[in-house]
């Protein structure tokens, strides 16, 4: 009599049960990964428009927003609104990142207002941890 070689349906059914299990692991932490991955756009950008607005205050006496550039970024979208005394700059998240807004202001008081799910915003950092931490 020949035997046959080959694997049973019950064999193939287990590995491919064990490979959605490590799938279902996997997954959510390589998306918080990518996500922490793109908020340095956020904050590199912020810090870079904050250094502009106090050189030209000091050159001015003033602040305005006329006086920086504001990064084209890809995962952010900056504004700016400024006074002769203040100024706010802003980062919002679009696409993947939507639902996180980063902010700085002219005392360099940082703020995350974060809304995606599973995150936590931070009203004294920048958060880049999932539980709003800085």
């Amino acid at each position: 009599m020949k035997m046959q070689k080959g694997f049973t349906l019950v064999e193939i059914l287990v590995v491919v049960a064990i490979i959605g299990i490590l799938a279902s692991i996997a997954l959510p932490a390589y998306t918080d990964y990518v996500t922490k991955g793109k908020i340095p756009e956020a904050t590199s950008g912020l810090a870079n428009i904050g250094v502009q607005m106090e050189q030209y205050f000091q050159d001015n006496r003033k602040y305005s927003c006329g006086g920086v550039a504001l990064p084209t970024g890809i995962n952010f979208a900056f504004s700016c609104t400024a006074t002769d005394t203040t100024f706010t700059v802003t980062a919002t998240g679009t696409g993947t990142m939507d639902g996180f807004k980063y902010t700085l202001d002219q005392s360099s008081a940082k703020v995350s207002t974060i809304t995606a799910p599973g995150w936590t915003g931070n009203d004294s950092c920048w958060a880049t941890k999932k539980g709003g931490g800085c």
